[in-house]
């Protein structure tokens, strides 16, 4: 009778560890390199925190960490991730040349709408690009809105008033364009666009409505040339939301799936709805600013620049193709895909 008192304690025992271990809350670690009232953290990111906590009844958890706290540059939030530095990051395609497969979607004119084209980059992604993500759980890969074209002291209605302009793009795939307009591109990262535009390092820059007004675009330029809508987006860049591998692997079952449940092609829509959503709120301050005149590059332009830039698409088939991958299988994917999910 004692030893059956013993086992049985000592059955208890396990049973309550095991509880405990299951029902342990797991805080995620998740950086990324915009502050903490842009839409990347208030909304994209923290409603995905709020859906795995539901999901969990509250065994999962965040803590977010916006820009850069947790330390590094941004060009280093993919490493950081697949090294377990930070569990879950919100970064770009572009700061990670291992993922240089997706910039098919930066092209220019690829893009329709930022939903059905996120929808597009992730089916691409698990097509073209999975062996260049196996470092990490990816758990979405999405586009922002279309991009504008913002001046200072020249406005933008045909390609040839870009000549001579200085002009900040986002992606190598931009610059070129920039360039083959006959601007003369500047590559920097999104954050130093204030401070270029107010030493006159820079003529103007290329971003979406979107993140402009967090960087007073608005107050350092006086021209927006916006393209017509009803055409294929000027450019658009690509973001991805890696998790740390070891770290979802760690996981018990249910809670994989949660993470399951909150990722893939559906996530990555509402990522590319949400940021562009954004677009019509922040496209206010440039109404509401005295000094902004707010154009619309028409279609019949717009066929010019598609022209005079159509080589980029050639030129990156013929890129990846030397690197030993199938880069017209490559670009006719994605192009598929994104009229495929375009309503």
């Amino acid at each position: 009778m004692k030893k059956f008192l013993q086992q049985t304690a000592l059955a208890a025992g396990l049973m309550a560890v095991g509880f405990g271990v299951h029902a342990q809350t797991i805080t995620l670690k998740v950086h990324h390199f915009l502050g903490p009232q842009s839409v990347q953290h208030t909304t994209m990111m923290g409603e995905w925190c709020k859906n795995i906590a539901k999901d969990s009844n509250n065994r999962l958890q965040c803590q977010i960490f916006p820009a850069m706290q947790l330390g590094g540059t941004p060009v280093q939030l993919f490493d950081q991730t697949r090294d377990g530095v930070v569990d879950v990051a919100w970064t770009l395609q572009a700061y990670t040349a291992k993922l240089q497969k997706l910039e098919v979607f930066e092209l220019p004119f690829m893009m329709t709408n930022a939903e059905a084209t996120s929808r597009a980059a992730w089916d691409y992604a698990q097509k073209f690009a999975a062996d260049d993500m196996k470092d990490v759980k990816m758990l979405a890969v999405h586009v922002h809105g279309p991009g504008n074209i913002y001046t200072k002291n020249k406005a933008v209605t045909t390609m040839a008033d870009l000549k001579g302009l200085k002009v900040r793009a986002p992606t190598r795939q931009v610059n070129k364009m920039i360039a083959m307009m006959g601007a003369t591109p500047v590559a920097m990262p999104v954050p130093q666009v204030t401070e270029a535009l107010s030493k006159g390092v820079i003529d103007g820059a290329v971003i979406p409505y979107e993140v402009a007004p967090g960087l007073k675009v608005q107050e350092l330029t006086n021209f927006t040339a916006e393209t017509d809508r009803s055409y294929n987006a000027l450019y658009t860049t690509v973001f991805v939301v890696p998790m740390n591998k070891a770290k979802y692997e760690s996981l018990p079952a249910d809670l994989k799936a949660v993470i399951d449940k909150n990722s893939g092609r559906e996530f990555s829509a509402f990522l590319g709805k949400t940021q562009a959503g954004q677009d019509v709120p922040s496209k206010q301050a440039f109404v509401d600013a005295k000094n902004q005149k707010i154009s619309v590059i028409p279609k019949a332009e717009l066929e010019n620049w598609k022209k005079a830039t159509d080589s980029l698409d050639d030129a990156w088939v013929k890129e990846m193709t030397a690197k030993g991958m199938d880069g017209k299988a490559m670009l006719d994917g994605a192009t598929a895909l994104i009229k495929q999910y375009t309503k």
